[in-house]
Parts: structure tokens; C-alpha cells; sequence
């Protein structure tokens, strides 16, 4: 940035001013109109009265160029990685309903650092169906020559995705590109599922929930019951800027943050009964038990699900305990007495029982390589979940074992075939000498320590567990103790890398579909990919692709709060 800065005072190169334009137009998502705007041209030639602006064209041009550029650069660093890489992919359309599909990258690079890239974002013609999705994906994958170290895809519950990757696993499988032959290949996009699981027990709405969102909806009406509900947050000392919103039908989240702000303001609502004879809605005492209810229940999805499509993408790890927290509860409620979540609760234990058993093996298996937990944490869910006599955790430990025995025999191999390449090579310069005593290595280790030494596995889960409660950096661990468990360590980087979500932030809880926005959809395919997949490249800039929270509720939240009601009909509200 100080270089940049101190390019002001330097010779006005006008190359390095046709860059920083192009960067500009990629990281803002500016049209390309945007060098041609008479406004724009004023400014750069007062700056400079002898600069010359490209024309749209050649920004089109110079787009494409970065991107050239920038993909052999992201080729360079999938060929550095140091494990295999998991997968995403997204459906968009656009405006016009042409297709686009997305692809993305998750890995851990030699740093230990956890990086996600999108490969493409390129036209998909329909229809798109599993064969087609297959066909398009393979071509991409061999383009980026990554089809032999991939470990997983999460995709969302569209039909066609099981029969597409069906048919990639087949795939790959014919090359033994994957491990265990692809049993951990397809992973669900679990945001997707808890999305899935809330609607289901949304059905069984209550009357109160009914009744704080007309409530809401009253308030918003008009400016004189602004007001009038204003004054009564004041009256009752409540913080009107705590913010009242109203929710809406495709987005769960904006219901659960409805109750929790009109909850807040309960007491506002009472007063507003008492004061306002054509306000009708206000829940009952018992009713407002019910809410917030209603509220902590949906609280723990809610935070799932912003875990789960976190901007950051965080670890694999971080998801079975608050999984295994969900469950557990949906379990108590539908066995309980309370009748208000009971209904819910059984609606919503069906939906996820029907997904568990997909996702729960490599959740767990994750979790017990977070040094926090382990085997006993899987080990004590798993009984609190079926009961001693259970077999799921043997089932999960048997599973982690087996994909350990698989890595340490390709570790094996890939240290036979070096040792040759090398036996090779010096065979070749007799100058050197054969370092003989690699294969004493390989031969003391099969012979006379198989039956005696633990595997690394063992003695990692014999190791004392970390306390629970420290704010633990897994990766940071994990770099640290790769020289101690090199076969755990390489395992334990490809599963870290796995990521649960498609979808980060609002998307999460939303129904609908990611649609491209009007600008990008008037461009032409190779444009799109080019500025999608740059934005991403340079500056780590993705689309959310859904509305923010602020923007759904600006009806109720944006609105200015001044000190005393207004008589005039300003704009008063609760913010």
C-alpha cells in the first residue's frame, strides 16, 4: 500500500494506471461501461489532462488476460498442495435462466493454512442431469488435472446429484483415484439439511408464533403506531434500538430472530394492548411462555447453521458436538410432555434421521482427530444417543481404523517407489552411493515392529486429550505434531478439509436458488467466469448471493428513532 502511495510523487506510468483500473473494475464488480462514463473520464483527466482511458473492449480484453494469468498461477499452488482436495458445487442461473455450475476448491496447503478457490464458474447448459453434471464436471477436473487427488464433493440435495456422483465415483474408481473406494466421496451439504429439518418443523407452527407476527405487522402499518409503540418501549425502559423485525416465509432465521426481538419487547406489547383498543394480537401471558420457547428451540439450529455456512469455512471438526447437541435434543422433546414442542420436535427428529447416518461417520471421524476429544467424546455420544449396547461407535471406530491402514499402505508405496526412483538415479551416477539403509528402514518396520510397535493412531488416541475448553487452533496442532504422526497428520488433512456447507452466510437459510444479478447476467460466459473466478482469485471476494438480514427487515430495523415522537409523521420506529 505504501508503494502505491508513493507512486504519486513518481512518474505517471500509464501501464501500471491501466492495471490498477482493471483491478478496480474486478474487486468492485463494476461494469465495464464503467471506463466510459463521461463522469469517470472528467476525474481522470483532471488528475491527468493527458491520460488516456481504454474503451470497454479493451477492459473486456485485459479482464480475461488476469484471468489467464491468475489461473496458471491457482494451478501452481493445487500442484503444491500437499494433500487431496475436497470439492463444492453450486447450480446458478441467470436472469435470462441460462445455467451456470460452480466449482470449488477446499484444501490445507503445506502451510497448514485452510484455502478454498473457485476453479470455475462456467456455462451448464440444461438439462442438467447427472450424466450431464458428470460429463461437465469430469472435463473440468482434467482440465485442472486434479481427478486423482480428490477425497470429496458436497453438493446439495438435488435429485441429480446422486445420480451424478454415482457416476463420477464409478469414474474415478476405474483409476483407484479415491479412497476406500469413494466411500466418503459424496458429502451432503448439511445447511441445506438443517434447512430442511426447520421447514419440516415450522409446519407445525404455533398460534402464538401467528400471533407476534401480525403483531409485528401492526406495528409497521403506519407511523402513528410507530409511535405509539416507540413511546411504550420507552415507558417500559426498554433499549428501542435493540431492533424489531419481521419475518419471511423462505428465510427460518428471519422467524427465530422475529421471536426474539418481539420477546424482548413483550412488555411494550402489553402496554401497546392496553393503550391502542385496535391492537387485537397481543399474545396472551401463556402464550409468550410458548414463544420463547419456541425461540431457545430454534436458537440451536439457528447457530448450527451460521457455523455451518460460516464466511471462513471453518474445520471439519467443529461440527459433530453441536450436531450431536441438536439431536439429542430433538430426541428429549419428542419423548417429553411439552406439548408445544413435542409435534415439532417429531417432525423434525424424522427429517434428520433420514440424513444422519450420511453425514455422522465422517462428522466423527473428524471430531476424533480434534486432540479436545477423540474417541471417548464419539464413544460417550453415540451411548447417550442409542445406549451401551449400541454398535454405531464400533462401527465409526472400525471405519476410522480402515481408512488409516489405507493411507499408511499408500505411504508405503509412495516410499518403495522413491527409494526405486532414487536406486535408479544413483545407478545412473556412480559417483554417488546407494543409501542401503532406507531399506533397512522398510524392513525393520515390517518384520520385527509390526507385531509389537502401536501404529501412530494408537498412540495418538492413547495421548492424554487437550482440555476441552481451550480455544485450540487444530491446524496450528496438527503442523505442530506432523512430524510425530505423519500418517495421522496426512489423513487428518484431507478430512479437515472437507467442507459441510455449500452455502456461507444468508444463503444458509434461504429456499431459494442463487440467481446472478443483472449485470453479470448481459455478459457473455467466458466474461462471467473471468470476473467470478479473478474477484475470488485476488481479493477473496465470493458472492453471498442472498439478501442480508438488514435489507429483509428494513421496513421495520432501518427506520431513524429520534429523542421524542414526532406529531408530524417523521420517521419513528423501532431501530
Amino acid at each position: 500500500m505504501n508503494h502505491d502511495i508513493s507512486l504519486r510523487n513518481a512518474t505517471f506510468d500509464p501501464e501500471r494506471f491501466r492495471e490498477l483500473l482493471i483491478a478496480a473494475m474486478i474487486m468492485h464488480d463494476l461494469p465495464l461501461a464503467f471506463v466510459e462514463y463521461a463522469g469517470i473520464r472528467s476525474v481522470f483527466s483532471y488528475l491527468r489532462e493527458s491520460v488516456s482511458v481504454i474503451s470497454r473492449n479493451t477492459a473486456r480484453a485485459d479482464v480475461l488476460k488476469v484471468y489467464k494469468k491468475e489461473k496458471s498461477r491457482i494451478k501452481c499452488l493445487l500442484e503444491e498442495a500437499s494433500g487431496r482436495i475436497c470439492l463444492t458445487s453450486d447450480l446458478w442461473t441467470s436472469i435470462a435462466t441460462d445455467g451456470y455450475l460452480s466449482l470449488t476448491a477446499h484444501f490445507i496447503d503445506k502451510n497448514w493454512i485452510l484455502q478454498k478457490r473457485i476453479l470455475n464458474f462456467s456455462l451448464m447448459p440444461p438439462p442438467h442431469t447427472g450424466v450431464a453434471l458428470c460429463n461437465k464436471i469430469t472435463s473440468l477436473l482434467a482440465e485442472w488435472g486434479i481427478e486423482g487427488r480428490l477425497f470429496s464433493i458436497t453438493l446439495d440435495n438435488a435429485s441429480a446429484n446422486d445420480t451424478f456422483v454415482g457416476l463420477l465415483r464409478s469414474h474415478l474408481n476405474l483409476n483407484y483415484a479415491l479412497l476406500a473406494k469413494g466411500e466418503f466421496f459424496h458429502q451432503r451439504c448439511c445447511a441445506h439439511i438443517i434447512n430442511l429439518i426447520v421447514q419440516d418443523g415450522l409446519k407445525e407452527i404455533d398460534v402464538a408464533v401467528d400471533k407476534v407476527r401480525e403483531s409485528v405487522k401492526y406495528v409497521k402499518g403506519s407511523q402513528v403506531r410507530k409511535e405509539k409503540f416507540l413511546e411504550c418501549v420507552r415507558l417500559m425502559s426498554l433499549n428501542p434500538k435493540k431492533g424489531l423485525r419481521q419475518d419471511v416465509p423462505t428465510r427460518w432465521n428471519s422467524t427465530f430472530l422475529m421471536l426474539e426481538s418481539a420477546f424482548y419487547y413483550r412488555r411494550a406489547f402489553c402496554h401497546l394492548e392496553l393503550s391502542d383498543s385496535n391492537y387485537t394480537n397481543c399474545p396472551t401471558s401463556l402464550e409468550w411462555q410458548k414463544i420463547e420457547k419456541i425461540k431457545k428451540f430454534l436458537g440451536v439450529f439457528f447457530e448450527i447453521t451460521n457455523l455451518f455456512s460460516g464466511s471462513k469455512y471453518p474445520t471439519a471438526n467443529l461440527y459433530f458436538p453441536s450436531i450431536f447437541k441438536a439431536y439429542v435434543m430433538l430426541k428429549e422433546y419428542s419423548d417429553g410432555t411439552d406439548e408445544d414442542l413435542r409435534a415439532m420436535s417429531l417432525r423434525m427428529l424424522m427429517k434428520f434421521e433420514k440424513y444422519w447416518s450420511e453425514f455422522s461417520v465422517i462428522l466423527s471421524i473428524a471430531v476424533i482427530l480434534d486432540p479436545r476429544y477423540k474417541l471417548e467424546f464419539v464413544d460417550w455420544s453415540y451411548r447417550k444417543l442409542y445406549g451401551s449396547q449400541s454398535s454405531e461407535f464400533q462401527t465409526v471406530r472400525d471405519k476410522l481404523f480402515s481408512l488409516y491402514e489405507e493411507y499408511t499402505t499408500h505411504q508405503k508405496v509412495n516410499r518403495t517407489s522413491a527409494l526405486q526412483e532414487k536406486v535408479a538415479s544413483n545407478l545412473d551416477q556412480e559417483s554417488e552411493s546407494v543409501d542401503m539403509l532406507e531399506e533397512f528402514d522398510d524392513y525393520a518396520d515390517n518384520v520385527y515392529s509390526a507385531s509389537s510397535k502401536k501404529s501412530e493412531l494408537e498412540k495418538y488416541l492413547d495421548e492424554t486429550r487437550s482440555d476441552r475448553k481451550t480455544d485450540l487452533d487444530i491446524l496450528e496442532y496438527w503442523k505442530l505434531n506432523s512430524q510425530r504422526y505423519p500418517t495421522v497428520a496426512r489423513m487428518t488433512r484431507d478430512i479437515l478439509s472437507i467442507p459441510v456447507s455449500t452455502v456461507a452466510s444468508e444463503a444458509a437459510f434461504s429456499c431459494g436458488g442463487r440467481v446472478l444479478d443483472q449485470y453479470r447476467s448481459s455478459l457473455k460466459p467466458d466474461l462471467v467466469e473471468a470476473l467470478m473466478c479473478s474477484r475470488d482469485w485476488l481479493y477473496g471476494l465470493t458472492d453471498s448471493c442472498g439478501i442480508s438480514m438488514d435489507q429483509i427487515t428494513e421496513d421495520v430495523m432501518n427506520l431513524n428513532i429520534s429523542e421524542e415522537p414526532s406529531t408530524q409523521g417523521s420517521n419513528t420506529v423501532v431501530n
